[in-house]
């Protein structure tokens, strides 16, 4: 059997101790609301705060507190009792983490390479998207948007598929009532995956206005 750790047991005994309490002064122990809140978000072994204004009052609760997470920063806590309350509770997770940071400034539509990123450890309690943990994982990538020096790489920051060149070879793919007729063309512009984009049909010579496909080379035609 897994034995309890030493922050559980210690959870565990405010726990008890906030209930004591509670049956004496009639009032629920805010410490006892903060403790559910974040244990919800952050799990049993939750490091972090949860912030309740210290005026508040709540009627003490006759059995055991309620709580579950909504979203990434916040819990309901619930008392079942009858009429019973519920409140929302704002939570800061700390989840510690070595991660693939930013060494240098880099510009959007950037390709990435292991010289430009280091391995921090880093607090990800506000870190939104998948992060990285070895650059290696992010060979080939290339930026979305711009980074400066230090932020943490995550998956959102990352674009999917290449971005083409002024001169590039491509395929048109034009999609009319459920069929698909696909053209060789050839880039006229710059553009990120996603970016519209100028093509000159090589069959016709006509210049059609497509969006840069996240598949490699090929450009959606824009109806």
């Amino acid at each position: 059997m897994k034995r309890p750790t030493l922050q559980r047991v210690l959870l565990l005994a405010a726990l008890a101790t906030c209930k004591a309490q509670a049956a004496t002064t009639g009032l629920q122990p805010l410490d006892s609301v903060r403790a559910a809140a974040l244990q919800a978000v952050g799990g049993p072994q939750a490091q972090g705060e949860a912030r309740l204004d210290s005026s508040l009052r709540l009627p003490a609760c006759g059995q055991p507190l309620q709580a579950v997470a909504s979203g990434t920063r916040m819990a309901q806590v619930r008392c079942d009792d009858a009429p019973g309350w519920k409140i929302f509770v704002p939570v800061t997770v700390r989840r510690e983490a070595d991660v693939v940071v930013v060494g240098a400034p880099l510009r959007p539509g950037q390709p990435l390479s292991d010289a430009q990123l280091l391995v921090q450890r880093r607090d990800l309690g506000t870190t939104e998207g998948a992060t990285f943990s070895d650059p290696a994982q992010l060979a080939g990538s290339v930026t979305r948007r711009a980074l400066s020096a230090g932020d943490v790489v995550t998956a959102a920051d990352l674009q999917e598929g290449e971005p083409l060149k002024r001169g590039d070879p491509v395929v048109l793919v034009s999609r009319v009532g459920g069929a698909e007729i696909r053209m060789p063309g050839v880039a006229l512009g710059n553009a990120q995956v996603g970016q519209r984009v100028a093509v000159q049909n090589s069959s016709s010579n006509k210049v059609i206005r497509g969006k840069v496909s996240a598949e490699p080379g090929v450009v959606e035609v824009v109806q």
